[in-house]
């Protein structure tokens, strides 16, 4: 079990699921709710279309995901590790995860299945389901990296709809030999959660239990972000 400083989200539903749930979404529809997603503070919206080998390995029958993304502020993030700092990136997520069970109920109304899965849920990877997204990554200090910012927290709906905008290949492969070559969160690392061999160690890191973001803080992709990291990458690479 992870140890975790997030509370279980009430039920918010008000509309229940269509008996017979739509599988198409027009592009008028789609357009809303991306318009809605935005209007809800959400970067935007990412899309997993799960293969029937990840299914099987997690035991679950979901086939469809959209991915709600918003970026964790900066204001709690830059604070001590505290009692506090947890409370208040709690309360954060609650009121995130509110305004993702609106979003399901818009997609109920239109006529689609849509259900949020269980942010807390340990019986399957969200990280997990978000890389079969092809729109993001995971960091050497272990976090899951969108291009929109590093200090990005999200929910997911599960839904009936099946020709949502799925991307079919990952062009963010490239951080993961950035980061090895990085090492910045090894190093300065306050709890030393990596081993000998500069692997994160998830029961040393007390990102959850108490706060820490040392190693989102010192990030390059953090401090710089992602398109500026990547133009110089390519520089050192001699690919532009």
């Amino acid at each position: 079990m992870r140890i975790r400083y997030h509370q279980p989200i009430p039920n918010f539903f008000k509309i229940e699921n269509p008996i017979n749930p739509l599988n198409s979404i027009s592009d008028d529809v789609l357009n809303e709710l991306n318009q809605l997603i935005n209007e809800k503070d959400f970067f935007n919206a990412s899309f997993s279309r799960l293969s029937e080998e990840f299914k099987n390995e997690w035991g679950i029958d979901w086939d469809n995901i959209i991915i709600l993304k918003y970026k964790m502020s900066d204001d709690i993030l830059t604070m001590e590790p505290s009692r506090e700092k947890c409370v208040l990136e709690d309360k954060e997520f609650q009121e995130f995860g509110k305004k993702a069970f609106e979003i399901a109920d818009y997609l109920r109304q239109k006529g689609f299945r849509a259900d949020l899965i269980h942010p807390l849920d340990d019986a399957v990877s969200l990280r997990a389901i978000a890389m079969q997204s092809n729109d993001c990554i995971i960091t050497r200090s272990n976090m899951c990296m969108f291009k929109e910012a590093l200090n990005v927290g999200f929910f997911m709906i599960e839904t009936s709809i099946e020709n949502l905008p799925f991307k079919s290949e990952n062009d963010m492969q490239w951080v993961e030999d950035f980061c090895s070559a990085c090492g910045v969160c090894v190093d300065r690392c306050p709890e030393n959660a990596f081993d000998e061999e500069g692997k994160f160690q998830r029961k040393l890191c007390t990102a959850h239990k108490e706060g820490c973001s040392k190693c989102v803080l010192l990030c390059p992709f953090y401090k710089r972000g992602y398109d500026k990291v990547k133009k110089r990458y390519e520089r050192k690479q001699g690919v532009l």
